[in-house]
């Protein structure tokens, strides 16, 4: 099974995180276009970035800070076919267990060093030593090999269907190989991307300046002559900053998004995420309520979805009780009805665990959750749970949950493909598994969605069924994303994700 230029990988897959959320110049004094074509670009980000070693790059919105100074052994296009990139072809042998992929030739990274095999096994050998914040991405690699200066084999313990998506992402980041590892690439990135940061223009935790590599690969991918990505927490200022010309394009909300249309922005909506909380401590190390699988039911019978939906999100959205969307082959529609708004039923089961008085439980949250939190605590108040927030910097956020720090947590996933949704929240080795909750049923069905095959969407329905049935999560909306842009730029919307690739912005012609 051999994959090049505008080809398919085996499955399309997703991407994208939590919708949480500083300002100078964008490419115009205002949204409402103008005559000449934009050469710089300025996008509003909902989330800040840790650091630029790709070992600590996460899927979601902070991949554009990385695809600017980084290529990726393959990309992702935005019908999420996988489109040559660093790798100009691969294959797999007949059991899905060694991945080949054949290199592009006179690539060099931002310090002169030359792209070649060596680098690229360097660069994955040293992402799976890391255990970063995606690790799980390389848990499937059991080794690396050189074939020759422009071929290099992945061979994989166990067949990975998400493996060449992967690539398109976090695992497939290829920095210098003089830089790997060291202090300074997290501060200073240097790949082979099509755009060089300027730190000098930089401040962090506010804004990231990008200027164009000269001598670049492919001029296509480099639409601009300068790259700005602005961290802006606050969502009133994000929109501010977006009407006002200061930034070209913002993911908003429901609320946000009509001030934007009603200056003149263009929306770009699309259900990518499910939004909900989701509970970590299943085996009660933490909090040994969240062990009793009535508690974590009584949870999902306490909210009153639809009102909340339509109060918080002007109905921007659609109800679920499942974390598999409708595109990911997995989702069951009869699961929708699993958890019925039911306060008295809550109150009950909580009885019969043992808790007729509810319990106390404590999250994290950050500016982009404070609101939608203080109404999910005056929900779970209503049954007799008393949920503590803990504010935390936005930038630990995901390290801190996939640390195992908190019982559990409010955030959104995307809804990918069956195999990328088990790998990130369900199997023993998912970054939002911090527990590592399992057992013999769960680990013998997510072995048969592994070797699936075509089937292994079918196969996921059963890995649907038991999470949701067993209440591992609150999954309470599937969420329209709503990211608007200004009309001097035309923005491609990427398939399953909250925000486009880098890649999918160019000047409006």
């Amino acid at each position: 099974m051999k994959f090049g230029p505008k080809s398919s990988a085996l499955a399309i897959f997703a991407a994208a995180a939590i919708a949480l959320t500083a300002c100078g110049g964008g490419t115009s004094a205002g949204g409402g276009g103008g005559s000449a074509a934009a050469t710089t670009l300025t996008l509003g980000s909902v989330s800040d970035l840790k650091t630029f070693d790709p070992t600590d790059a996460h899927i979601g919105h902070t991949m554009p800070f990385y695809q600017a100074a980084y290529d990726t052994l393959i990309r992702r296009a935005p019908d999420g076919k996988l489109d040559p990139m660093l790798a100009t072809e691969w294959s797999y042998n007949k059991d899905h267990t060694v991945l080949t992929l054949k290199l592009r030739t006179g690539v060099t990274f931002s310090d002169g060093t030359k792209f070649d095999a060596a680098a690229a096994k360097a660069n994955l050998d040293h992402f799976k030593e890391a255990q970063g914040t995606d690790a799980y991405q390389a848990a499937s690699i059991k080794s690396v090999a050189v074939v020759d200066p422009s071929t290099i084999s992945i061979t994989l313990g166990a067949p990975d269907p998400a493996f060449t998506y992967y690539l398109t992402q976090a695992l497939g980041l290829v920095a210098s190989p003089k830089a790997i590892g060291t202090p300074g690439i997290k501060t200073d990135p240097d790949g082979s991307g099509p755009y060089v940061y300027d730190a000098k223009s930089s401040v962090k935790g506010s804004q990231y300046v990008f200027t164009k590599r000269s001598g670049y690969w492919d001029k296509d991918l480099q639409k601009f002559d300068k790259i700005t990505i602005k961290y802006l927490v606050d969502l009133t200022a994000r929109t501010n900053a977006l009407v006002s010309g200061q930034v070209d394009a913002a993911l908003l909300d429901p609320k946000t998004g009509k001030q934007a249309e009603g200056a003149g922005m263009v929306a770009h909506k699309s259900q990518v995420d499910w939004q909900g909380i989701l509970l970590y401590d299943r085996t009660g190390k933490i909090n040994p309520a969240l062990a009793n699988v009535k508690v974590r039911q009584a949870m999902n019978y306490a909210f009153d979805r639809k009102t909340i939906l339509a109060q918080q999100y002007l109905n921007e959205g659609t109800v679920t009780n499942q974390v598999f969307g409708p595109e990911s082959g997995a989702y069951v529609p009869a699961l929708d009805n699993s958890y019925p708004y039911d306060p008295a039923k809550a109150k009950a089961l909580l009885a019969e665990a043992g808790y007729p008085n509810g319990f106390t439980l404590k999250i994290p949250t950050v500016a982009g959750f404070d609101a939608i939190n203080a109404v999910f605590k005056q929900q779970l108040s209503d049954v007799g749970i008393k949920l503590q927030t803990e504010s935390i910097p936005d930038a630990n956020y995901v390290a801190d949950m996939a640390g195992g720090k908190y019982a559990a947590a409010t955030f959104q996933l995307y809804q990918g493909e069956p195999w990328v949704a088990i790998n990130q929240m369900i199997s023993t080795t998912a970054l939002y598994n911090p527990f590592k909750s399992q057992d013999p049923e769960m680990t013998a069905l997510i072995k048969a969605v592994q070797n699936g095959g075509e089937q292994s969407g079918e196969l996921a329905k059963k890995v649907n069924e038991y999470v949701t049935k067993n209440a591992w999560f609150i999954p309470m909306f599937r969420l329209n994303q709503m990211y608007y842009s200004n009309k001097k730029i035309d923005v491609q919307p990427e398939l399953q994700q909250a925000v486009p690739s880098i890649y999918n912005y160019a000047p409006a012609k």
